[in-house]
């Protein structure tokens, strides 16, 4: 066997069989590389009651896959092997494809702005791989570690994770589908919380509304618009100079009468929980931190001090039960004055101002012995988040329990699901970020997490009325629903686009409320079974390689969603791969291009509600909808979930799961009920059953609930003139119905583009995506061959910038030349941007024909235009080169050259900045070293145009600086600096 760091290296060890014995249930082992390492493994932190990885039990039966395991150094590598054909999937929040074969994912949560489709860790850590045989059969391991490990699929058929031992790996399976393997899964680590009925509608959230009168305002226009919606969230502007449990006099003086208030309204309220707590005398809830001893500590003892959003900041230590219960009571005291819900962000734990973005690895943290003990940082960092949200869900329990608490947590580790809901962190308004939106909701829940979303819209940018419109269509159909943007962008809220999107936002959002009785349904069904909410297609058959790969669909129980995900296409454009067996579509009358497309299984009938404003306006008393689509043999089932939507009846009997069967005699389709199950009385309610027929043609009937309900067939040819007229209505109204625009126009204003698409260059070894509109930035360069994406950035700052004299270029670039269309020959891209006093900053990017696996940049300073009694030169000027590149392991990057005068640097974190000129100046090239990737980003440039070059390290990103001379310049002496990057292995 052999480890690769790259391509191009290569470790040979000497592999051995793991060890085994079966645990927990039937198809479910536990390996480990030896007696010693099992006795040596920590405890589980993943396991909902731990015993189960440590008692074995009595079974004969023997795993299918037994992997191989060898040690190198302190490391574990295990190794499975699968046969051609396999599809992997799961590794918890990760961006990029859903199928994961050629992806390498590290386990280390990360604060990840702006993160892109190769960035390799995120804010949550699933050591964890669903794996889907070409047969349909499905098999899931499970690296049982909080450490920081590698998991590797670049090579087909092959799972590979590397990480520090000793860690068991547990297998589930090979079971006959994927969901039985997720099954499993769930008996291990348990399964997501019962949610509050409320917490599944519409969520509105913005950093930051800045007042309590302006949260009223964003609830009252919601109602006076009648757009559905049921929560608006407070972030940490609300807290007085962002001190946790505090609210600010001035902006937010009553927040109980402000959350009396939203519920007046029908609205409920979360708020926002950082675990940094500020060092501050008199601040109550550091000196009671202080007085209970609950802070994480230095390796002298000391309390460790990191900033974060209040300044200097220390860290309760959830890995304690009395920090924990510490918290739980502050909670519990927050909760009481009307708070329903918290939002645990930050928590990785996210630092500031220090290179790895998180607090140190040897900090010391006294965990309970049951999660391992008195342990450093680097083994309790991935779980961290986790413990917080479990803190935090046990405050909201003291608090009241008749209520089921909601947590929304950033941060978590396989098992977080227990306690709290998550999303997908800080994304941007893109269209790559809406279509991976979809992939990375269902890796979620492959991971074992059903109760996530994305923030529709982005967070970061600024979204164009069509992106989000489209957004907002599919987020609707997400688990977890919510609105969420950055501070300093426009306005998202659903009205904030012009009235065509508003009208779409609403449409969709109405359609959520109307499947609100089948989301309850699904969480209920997960819940209790460890089953999925949204689901990837190929669920409907795992058998079906076509649909392991479809990306812009999904399901929800035999409910699909197909979206369009390009901005210049409806979903009804689109080809629709359909799982076998009959799909029926139908809509609310409501379809629109910029809306997903709905399909209802054959064999299936699910509840709706009616098209009511929010959770709080739904009662049992209201009538009920059935849609109905039978299957060959003209029968159709399905079930409802129904309770008081909170509290714990339900785990008493207080509640009525319904059976509803649908069978086709002759011409007639009987609708009743089959089975009851639960004490809750069922409501005197009508019935609207809807008979899909195809094409979006439906038959109508009504009755009383639990009476039998009766439809007439038409002839068959009556049936089909319905079914044709219903597809030529669509068809008519999709062509005069137009996407959403992409500009809004704004009165007595001239067009006004809210965002703008990124200029691709994609050739060679390269993939740049560059913006013109701010300082013709690129925001992100990512080498194709290694999947690294080296740099990428914030809309509006970092990327790879330039800057003239002391001013920086962030005006509004021009695109002088373009050729990107001649694949496999030189692609380039001329950029200049007015600077003022006559000069422009011109810049050339481009990959050149004969040597692909480089791009280069040529930019300069140009005198147009200067001044009478200037002399034809311009004031003095200099050009200042300033990428900001992205650390994946911000403690084993390097940066390494030789100077002009011979000697060899290596240029670690620890040294902050340092200046480099004269005889020190890098002798042509410098190179970004990851030790862990084994890559390094070599930067070329022509030295007698460089006067020097600066080395600065910061939170997770360095810049490698290269600066001109400083002069003045003439139409015949710019200034000039022209360089290359290329990645190579690094032994």
């Amino acid at each position: 066997m052999t480890v690769s760091g790259d391509s191009s290296e290569t470790i040979e060890m000497a592999p051995t069989n793991l060890i085994f014995e079966p645990i927990l249930e039937h198809g479910v082992f536990r390996f480990d590389g030896s007696v010693e390492h099992r006795k040596a493994a920590f405890p589980s932190v993943s396991f909902k009651n731990k015993k189960d990885r440590e008692v074995p039990i009595i079974s004969k039966n023997v795993p299918a896959y037994t992997p191989t395991c060898a040690c190198l150094g302190e490391q574990q590598v295990v190794t499975f092997e699968f046969s051609p054909g396999t599809s992997f999937y799961g590794t918890g929040e990760v961006g990029g494809q859903l199928e994961r074969a050629g992806k390498r994912v590290f386990t280390w949560n990360t604060d990840a702005w702006g993160y892109g489709p190769e960035t390799t860790s995120l804010y949550q850590s699933h050591p964890w791989v669903l794996v889907v045989l070409p047969t349909g059969e499905a098999l899931g391991v499970l690296a049982d570690t909080t450490r920081k490990c590698e998991i590797d699929l670049r090579k087909e058929g092959i799972v590979r994770i590397i990480g520090p031992k000793s860690y068991p790996i547990i297998t589930f399976g090979p079971f006959s589908s994927p969901i039985s393997v997720l099954e499993s899964l769930s008996h291990a680590i348990g399964t997501v919380f019962m949610p509050p009925k409320r917490a599944l509608g519409y969520h509105q959230c913005r950093f930051s509304y800045m007042s309590e009168e302006r949260v009223a305002e964003i609830a009252q226009t919601f109602r006076d618009k009648k757009i559905p919606s049921d929560v608006i969230w407070m972030d940490i502007d609300y807290m007085d100079g962002f001190r946790c449990f505090t609210s600010d006099k001035k902006r937010f003086p009553d927040p109980t009468s402000l959350q009396q208030h939203l519920h007046n309204n029908g609205f409920k309220a979360v708020w926002m929980l950082d675990p940094g707590i500020k060092q501050e005398e008199g601040y109550s809830v550091y000196d009671s931190g202080n007085k209970n001893d609950v802070w994480v500590r230095r390796t002298d003892g000391k309390p460790f001090i990191g900033e974060v959003w209040p300044g200097p900041c220390v860290f309760p230590d959830y890995t304690n039960s009395k920090a924990r219960s510490w918290w739980a009571n502050l909670v519990k005291d927050f909760v009481s004055k009307g708070v329903d819900g918290i939002w645990n962000d930050m928590n990785e734990p996210a630092v500031f101002n220090t290179v790895t973005k998180t607090m140190p690895d040897n900090n010391i943290h006294s965990g309970d012995d049951e999660l391992g003990g008195v342990q450093n940082h680097s083994y309790y960092h991935n779980v961290y988040g986790m413990l917080m949200a479990r803190s935090t869900y046990e405050g909201m329990e003291l608090a009241d329990k008749n209520k089921r608490p909601f947590v929304l947590t950033r941060a978590g580790f396989i098992g977080s699901q227990r306690y709290a809901a998550t999303w997908t962190g800080d994304n941007l308004s893109t269209w790559e970020h809406l279509h991976m939106s979809i992939s990375m909701v269902l890796q979620l829940g492959l991971s074992g997490q059903p109760f996530s979303g994305p923030d529709i819209g982005g967070f970061g940018g600024n979204a164009t009325p069509r992106l989000f419109g489209r957004w907002m269509g599919i987020g609707a159909m997400f688990p977890f629903s919510r609105g969420h943007s950055e501070v300093a962008t426009d306005d998202h809220e659903p009205w904030s686009f012009g009235e065509e999107c508003e009208e779409v936002c609403r449409a969709a959002l109405k359609r959520r409320y109307q499947l609100l009785p089948h989301f309850y349904t699904l969480f209920y069904i997960a819940h209790t079974t460890g089953a999925l909410v949204a689901a990837p297609i190929f669920f409907a058959d795992p058998k079906d390689s076509r649909l392991r790969t479809v990306e812009n669909a999904f399901l929800l129980g035999p409910l699909l969603i197909y979206a369009s995900t390009f901005s210049n296409q409806g979903s009804h454009e689109l080809h629709h791969i359909l799982p076998k067996g009959i799909w029926l579509r139908f809509d609310f009358e409501d379809s629109h291009p910029d809306l997903p497309t709905m399909y209802l299984q054959g064999g299936s009938i699910i509840s709706l509600a009616p098209p009511h404003l929010h959770v709080g306006e739904y009662s049992m008393s209201d009538e009920l909808s059935l849609l109905v689509s039978l299957d060959d043999n003209g029968k159709a089932v399905g079930l409802l979930f129904e309770d008081d939507g909170d509290g714990y009846g339900y785990t008493k009997g207080r509640f009525l799961i319904t059976h509803y069967i649908a069978e086709k005699y002759s011409s007639i389709v009987t609708v009743k009920v089959s089975k009851t199950e639960g004490d809750w009385q069922r409501p005197k309610r009508r019935v609207h059953v809807q008979l899909l027929l195809g094409g979006g043609a439906m038959l109508d009937a009504w009755g009383m609930d639990g009476e039998v309900i009766q439809i007439k067939l038409p002839s068959e040819s009556e049936i089909s003139e319905l079914i044709s007229t219903s597809i030529e209505r669509f068809n008519l109204h999709m062509e005069s119905t137009k996407l959403i625009p992409e500009k809004e126009v704004l009165d007595g204003q001239k067009e006004m583009e809210l965002s703008r698409v990124p200029v691709e260059l994609n050739n060679g070894d390269w993939k740049l995506n560059i913006i013109p509109w701010i300082g013709g930035r690129i925001l992100s360069m990512t080498h194709v061959p290694s999947g690294v994406q080296w740099l990428h950035s914030r809309i509006d700052i970092n990327g790879y910038e330039e800057y003239t004299g002391t001013m920086k270029s962030t005006e509004e670039y021009n695109i002088t030349e373009r050729d990107l269309e001649h694949a496999g020959e030189e692609e380039s891209l001329i950029l200049e941007g007015n600077v003022g006093g006559g000069l422009v900053l011109q810049r050339k990017i481009f990959i050149p024909k004969d040597n692909p696996h480089v791009f280069r940049i040529a930019s300069s300073i140009e005198a147009r235009s200067v001044g009478a009694g200037s002399g034809g030169f311009s004031r003095l000027v200099y050009l200042r080169v300033h990428p900001t590149f992205t650390l994946f392991h911000p403690t084993e990057s390097f940066v390494s050259f030789a100077s002009i005068d011979g000697s060899k640097h290596e240029v670690g974190p620890e040294s902050r900045e340092q200046l480099f000129e004269g005889n020190n100046l890098p002798d042509g090239e410098w190179m970004l070293v990851d030790k862990s990737l084994n890559l390094g980003l070599i930067n070329r440039f022509d030295v007698s145009q460089v006067f020097k070059c600066i080395v600065h390290w910061d939170c997770g990103t360095v810049n490698l600086e290269l600066w001109s001379e400083e002069r003045p310049v003439s139409k015949e002496s710019p200034l000039e600096i022209e360089h290359e990057y290329q990645v190579t292995s690094f032994p």
